[in-house]
């Protein structure tokens, strides 16, 4: 495990300079309240016209996702935790998870939180899940820090991978997250930029494996990341003083700060 390093202290000529790419989660990350907000677009906006480019990779669904990346000024849009991606100016996804039979994947995810619940009663399905392909969602609010690594220790006996933000639960095909998933976008997609001119950007547990070093070594948490500090094993590189969205829009003016340094 790593510490972080806040944003703040970092020199203006640094590997910041080099960013060519965001890759960021959206709840909690981008929205403020739940919210975007003009603070938001504006960050976005101007970094679109430096030439930085912007690639959402969110748990939302599938159906929320298609529409968000026709709206927003970014180069694509991940949705599912890494089992689909959405290319600017298609309308077609592209399945970064091999399922073979959707019909009886959704059969088989509705099984798995059917045996989730005689354990937990009260979890309830997401208003979004029926957007869904690859993966299954439940509310996490009221849910513990117990009864979140409890469910994800069944969710491990049943065959599933498992994992949860600030809003949701996800039961999902083994193997699937966001840094398998980005890593294969940009391999496919912007096969120009390394890893060392890619930021990575998020705030809560779904997000732990873009903060692996290994894979992302510039990677940055907006301040809300603090939450959930005793529950990842990967950390953030760097943090930034404000929280949600304002944390995102902070983020891009160090970019663009630092691009004009140098």
């Amino acid at each position: 495990m790593y510490g972080y390093q806040p944003l703040s202290s970092v020199s203006s000529t640094n590997c910041f300079s080099n960013i060519c790419l965001v890759a960021t989660d959206m709840d909690g990350t981008l929205t403020t309240k739940g919210k975007f907000t003009s603070t938001l677009l504006q960050a976005l906006e101007d970094l679109a016209v430096a030439g930085i480019k912007v690639l959402i990779v969110t748990g939302r669904s599938a159906g929320w996702v298609s529409g968000i990346v026709s709206y927003l000024p970014v180069v694509g849009a991940m949705a599912e935790n890494g089992g689909l991606f959405y290319p600017s100016g298609s309308d077609s996804p592209v399945a970064l998870t091999s399922i073979p039979d959707l019909i009886i994947h959704r059969q088989q995810l509705a099984a798995a939180f059917g045996q989730l619940q005689t354990q937990f009663p009260q979890i309830q399905e997401s208003t979004d899940n029926r957007f869904r392909l690859t993966d299954w969602t439940f509310d996490v609010y009221s849910l513990s820090t117990n009864e979140l690594q409890t469910l994800a220790h069944l969710c491990q006996q049943m065959g599933w991978g498992f994992t949860y933000s600030n809003v949701q639960c996800h039961i999902k095909p083994k193997g699937q997250d966001k840094a398998t998933g980005l890593l294969q976008v940009l391999r496919e997609y912007f096969p120009q930029y390394t890893t060392e001119q890619v930021v990575t950007v998020g705030d809560s547990p779904n997000d732990e494996s873009l903060f692996d070093r290994r894979c992302f070594p510039i990677s940055v948490g907006v301040a809300n990341v603090r939450d959930y500090a005793n529950q990842l094993q990967h950390q953030p590189a760097y943090i930034t003083t404000a929280a949600e969205g304002e944390g995102f829009f902070e983020l891009a003016r160090f970019i663009l700060k630092s691009i004009v340094a140098t």
